[in-house]
């Protein structure tokens, strides 16, 4: 059986949507011990350069995660083909993804839309969300960077089932620890693993599995 595909996509830049899915990655391995490959498909390569320096800091001679670049159109291929090794296949896209972008929609399994807590980013959720469902793709919305005491939070997450898609029951906090961790390779889940970011991203990460439903893990790649 080949592993599951999850597509983190937003059309709005600054969503998060690099973070969401490094972490995403490393807590599929260490918290529900997956095997677990990344697709970089943004042009800037930030899952890339997090991807080396996370390598670089390793001990281990074997990378703990697999890893490639692809092109918008490249997506479908390059993750199906990790697919057949890999219990979890991650692909990060870039913003303002158009129709080339639909190869990494209609490969998935599953679509996990990071949103900020603004109307604008909730505005440009809309062609993703309405590109998930006429792929027939279950997607999965995140309300990222949120204050949860903010009225705002709460309006998005009304907002959301407007939209008809399923919003996740965790939030992600607007945290330093995330981008600073980000930045040497790391995670939050490493950082503070007893953080409130770590039991924020661990949550969400179950959230993830719950969709993608059961399957049977791989011996590792």
């Amino acid at each position: 059986m080949t592993g599951k595909i999850v597509t983190v996509t937003q059309q709005k830049g600054g969503s998060g949507k690099t973070t969401i899915a490094a972490h995403l990655a490393v807590a599929s391995s260490r918290l529900h011990y997956r095997t677990v490959a990344i697709v970089d498909t943004d042009p800037q390569g930030s899952l890339g350069r997090w991807f080396m320096a996370r390598s670089e800091r390793s001990s281990s001679a074997r990378p703990e995660m697999g890893f490639r670049t692809a092109s918008a159109w490249g997506a479908r291929y390059e993750a199906q083909d990790l697919a057949k090794d890999y219990d979890i296949v991650i692909i990060d896209t870039p913003p303002k993804m158009g129709i080339d972008g639909r190869p990494a929609i209609e490969t998935a399994d599953l679509i996990v839309v990071p949103v900020a807590p603004s109307p604008v980013d909730l505005w440009a959720t809309e062609p993703t969300i309405e590109m998930a469902q006429s792929a027939k793709k279950p997607a999965l919305m995140v309300l990222n960077r949120a204050n949860a005491r903010a009225r705002l939070t709460g309006e998005m997450a009304t907002a959301f089932e407007e939209l008809g898609a399923v919003a996740a029951k965790t939030m992600i906090g607007n945290r330093i620890i995330f981008a600073s961790s980000m930045g040497c390779g790391s995670t939050a889940l490493e950082a503070q693993s007893n953080g409130p970011a770590a039991s924020e991203v661990g949550d969400v990460t179950h959230e993830v599995m719950n969709a993608l439903g059961p399957f049977t893990a791989k011996s590792a790649a």
